[in-house]
Formats: C-alpha cells, structure tokens, sequence
C-alpha cells in the first residue's frame, strides 16, 4: 500500500514539474514578445509605413472609418513584428520543453525540422509581401471600373495583410507536413507519390479558402504549395531510412537489456537453489541465525543470514539514458558499416557477372 503511494506521489509530483516548467516557459515566451515590442514602438510609424508600401506604390493612399484606426493600427504592426521577430525563440523554448523527453537520434531529426520550419514560415511571408502584394494592388488599380478609385481602409489592409502573411507561412510549410507524414507511417512516400493529382487539387481549394476571392492569390499560393510538396516528398525519403534505422537500433538495444536481465535472473535463482541445497546438506537450519553459508563463483556471492535481504542487494539496474545512447550510436555504426559492405559484395558479384 506504501508502494502505490509513493508511486502516486512521485506522478503527481512529476506531472506538477511540468506544469511547473511549461508556466515558466510560456512566461519567458511572453516577457521576450514584450521586450521585443517596447523596442519596435518608437518605429511603430515607420513600421506601418514598410507595411503600407505595396499600396503606396501604386499612388494610392488609405482612409480611416474607425475614429482611433490610425492611433491603433500602427501599434499592432509593431506587436505583428514583434512576433515574427520572437518566432525562433518561441519555437526554441517549445523545443527545450520536450528535448527532455526524446532520445538522442530523435533530436537529431527534429533540430532539422524545427529550424527549417521557422525558415519556410519567413519565406513565406516574404514571398508574399515582395510578390504577391505588390502584384494583387496593381491588378486591382489597373482592373478598376472608370471613374472609380479604390481606396482601402487602414483596418481592413491590416486585416487584408495578415490574412496573407498567415495563409502563405503555413502554405509554405508544406515539406514540413509531408516529410512528418511519411515519418510517422501514416503513408509511405511511394503511396503518397501515388496520389499527387489529389494532392495538388487540395493545394488549389487551400489556396482558395486562405487567399482572398481573387484568381492571382489562389494560383501564387498553390502553385508553390505543390512544388513544395514535391521538395518534402524528395527529402522525406532520407528522412523514413533514419528513423527507421534508429528505430530498428532501438529495438535491438532493448531486447538486448531484456536478455540480460533474463540471464540476471536465472543466474540468482540457481545461486538461490544451489545455497539451499548446500544448507540442506550440511544440516543446516538457515533459520536459526547459526554459522552462515557462504556460496561464490565468478559474479556472485550467496550468503544465507537473515540480516541479508537478496532482493535488495541484487536489484536489477537499468542503463542510464547517456549509456542507451552509446549504445544506440554503436549499433547504428554497426548497421551502417554492415549495410557499406553489402554493397560492396554486391557490387562486387555484378562486377564478377559482367
């Protein structure tokens, strides 16, 4: 009963830490947003004006319907910023969260992932703002009935914009999504190659549904969409041959630890028997506290005294997460150097064959 109290005890305690640390985290999050923003709000203007200038270009200027827009929407271009700009940091404190609880290879796969996926939300925001924008405004100042003159409020461009920006960051992590996909078993990428004409019609109806009603958003968010998709389905290749060989290690390393401990066991329940037959022999009574029996090979030492407790002395001892990974890394040298010389013979006997 103790037993199952100290185990609640230490889950709860666990499950406590954790929430403990991820507070933490979410409030070193929020205090580096905010320290970022009080240095962009000085540039609060400026900052509005950089984000205007796919509209000013044209020669277009803004109204205001709202009476305190233009005090407000400079200030939450400066948070917008300040978000971006934060967005490693924020990514990186997500990523210190759960390092903890993944192994050695599997960090060695998320670093690449996570990095690329912050690098293609830029991307994707910039392709927008340098591509997408500057063409949307022209074509709607060229397209324009006579005698009207577009005009859009200074609201709804921010609402407009971050539309944009948010639509084409996702839109461009589609490697990201595909290469996950593959790597976890959901589909294979020869299955998924397979269905590429579906995949491409979900770029354009995503296209669709995150860009405004407008031909020129839909075609610039779609068409890169189903490029990148093919970039992920390249790369996602290398990345199911590593984690399938980290997981094959995995499994090699854990079944070797079950064996030991098997052999562990056995090997104390013969020394167990073979004490016991020995104190049989001799007359004996190991109950009684007299002359202890004293049994020895190689590895271990019997001695029947009441004071001994041999679950205690002899308990069974884990690897430690450092030992697991060495572990890991020398049987994926293994693999990779039996894998170099498979190729080798093999190339050698088409070799003998020609």
């Amino acid at each position: 009963m103790t037993q199952e109290a100290d185990s609640q005890n230490t889950a709860v305690s666990g499950f406590l830490s954790h929430l403990l640390e991820l507070r933490d985290r979410l409030l070193r999050m929020a205090m580096v947003l905010g320290i970022v923003f009080i240095a962009l709000f000085p540039f609060a203007q400026d900052l509005y004006q950089w984000l205007a200038s796919p509209v000013l270009a044209q020669g277009q200027h803004m109204i205001a319907i709202s009476p305190i827009a233009p005090v407000l929407i400079p200030y939450k271009v400066a948070l917008l910023t300040a978000f971006l700009i934060s967005l490693p940091y924020i990514f990186y404190q997500m990523w210190a969260f759960i390092a903890p609880g993944l192994y050695k290879h599997e960090k060695r796969l998320i670093v690449p992932l996570l990095s690329s996926s912050v690098a293609l939300f830029y991307v994707g925001i910039a392709f927008a703002y340098y591509l997408l924008l500057p063409m949307v405004f022209k074509i709607v100042q060229v397209m324009a009935p006579v005698g009207v003159d577009p005009i859009p409020d200074i609201s709804s461009y921010l609402d407009f914009v971050m539309m944009i920006f948010i639509a084409f960051g996702f839109g461009f992590e589609m490697p990201i999504a595909t290469i996950l996909i593959v790597s976890t078993g959901m589909i294979s990428a020869k299955d998924l190659a397979k269905k590429r004409p579906y995949v491409i019609v979900a770029a354009f109806v995503v296209g669709m549904l995150l860009t405004p009603p407008d031909v020129v958003s839909q075609l610039m968010l779609a068409i890169p969409m189903w490029l990148l998709f093919e970039i992920g389905l390249f790369f996602s290749k290398y990345f199911v041959d590593e984690v399938k060989a980290a997981e094959k290690a995995r499994e090699r390393l854990e079944q070797k630890e079950r064996e030991e401990e098997d052999e562990d066991r056995k090997i104390m329940a013969a020394a167990t028997a073979a004490a016991s037959s020995a104190a049989i022999a001799t007359g004996t009574d190991t109950d009684t506290g007299n002359k202890p029996i004293m049994w020895e090979d190689e590895k271990y030492t019997y001695e029947d005294d009441n004071d001994v407790n041999l679950d205690d002395e002899d308990e069974y001892v884990p690897m430690t997460e450092a030992e697991m990974e060495a572990e890991l890394d020398r049987i994926e040298a293994e693999e990779r150097a039996e894998e170099e010389k498979r190729k080798q013979q093999n190339a050698k006997k088409d070799k003998d064959d020609k």
